[in-house]
């Protein structure tokens, strides 16, 4: 019988396929059919903390609206026990799954404020869930703010939640680093129990008729699986973080090329929205057919059989490849 377990954040999971943040997580039955199709667990959607503010300044400003007109701008005030302000339609979401799921729970949560992020933070393990990701998106745009500064900020942002939160927190991040290995041991002795890479940032485009920026949601491709391959390879091994790939993971080959890299689990998100919920089925199947074929009876028996510890001098190995790369390629034309 193939083993397909596996751990992630110390929390025990039936397959390393899991349901990464996406819109599917919004939806109750959804939560429920992606246990039912393997997921191992599932990550949900982003609390965004401007979300919180704008929602209040919007309530606020509507309030101030009808104070100010006649008689009829009661018409004016919103639906208010509907009106989704704050955290706790998220936080009560989370109640309901866990209550409804019998898989772990991920929050994820993308702050601004330090006070903020610790807040939500708390809340949301209050709600019950088993573990917390932090989705950081901080790119310095300023010519003052050198990278030393971004990484401590992050590693202070890490240690700052992991004092005040008992459930394991994962760190979700950007390609974006000079030196990832580095950064990736500071986030560790700060706290983070998990590395998740990586995040995609979604960037805008250019209208070249209405000269405006554009943005517009780009679903990833299996392509985008080396870049994540290549970091957890070089990680594996080298900290004790659990690692997870995100982004790329389309099909079982890849599920099993990240396992081999040293990754706990993979996750996915646009392969569920292009293929629909069931195509964790369709993995999973494929999963257990060439793990069959090829003599293995569980997922730990091959996690990190290709991660870079096993080359006696992982830099040279890097530049080695690189020139076999650059050499294979022949003009056709």
């Amino acid at each position: 019988m193939i083993d397909l377990s596996t751990t992630y954040l110390g929390l025990p999971l039936r397959s390393p396929l899991v349901a990464s943040a996406s819109p599917l997580s919004k939806n109750l039955a959804n939560l429920q059919r992606l246990e039912e199709a393997g997921a191992g667990a599932v990550v949900f959607h982003s609390l965004f903390e401007e979300q919180i503010t704008a929602e209040a300044e919007l309530l606020d400003q509507c309030l101030n609206q009808g104070a100010d007109s006649f008689a009829e701008a009661a018409g004016y005030f919103p639906d208010l026990p509907s009106y989704s302000m704050g955290p706790e339609p998220y936080l009560e979401h989370i109640r309901q799954a866990k209550k409804a799921l019998r898989i772990p729970v991920i929050g994820s949560l993308n702050g601004v404020s330090s006070g903020g992020w610790i807040r939500y933070a708390r809340e949301i393990e209050q709600a019950g869930a088993d573990a917390l990701e932090l989705n950081i998106y901080f790119l310095p745009s300023t010519l003052e703010v050198d990278g030393r500064t971004t990484e401590d900020g992050y590693c202070r942002l890490v240690e700052d939640i992991k004092s005040k939160l008992t459930i394991p927190v994962a760190v979700k991040l950007s390609p974006f680093f000079t030196s990832m290995t580095n950064m990736a041991f500071r986030l560790f002795r700060s706290g983070a129990d998990a590395l998740v890479l990586f995040n995609r940032f979604y960037q805008p485009d250019f209208d070249l008729e209405t000269l405006q920026v554009t943005s517009n949601l780009v679903l990833s491709t299996p392509d985008e699986l080396r870049l994540r391959l290549h970091w957890v390879a070089l990680l594996a091994g080298r900290i004790k973080a659990d690692l997870a790939i995100t982004g790329g993971v389309h099909t079982a080959q890849d599920v099993l090329k990240g396992i081999m890299a040293g990754a706990q689990v993979t996750m996915l998100t646009s392969a569920l929205l292009k293929n629909g919920i069931e195509h964790l089925r369709v993995i999973e199947a494929n999963l257990m057919e060439w793990m069959e074929q090829h003599g293995y009876e569980s997922i730990n028996e091959m996690r990190g059989c290709m991660r870079a510890t096993a080359v006696e001098d992982p830099a040279a190995f890097e530049r080695a490849n690189y020139l076999k790369v650059l050499g294979s390629y022949t003009l056709t034309h």
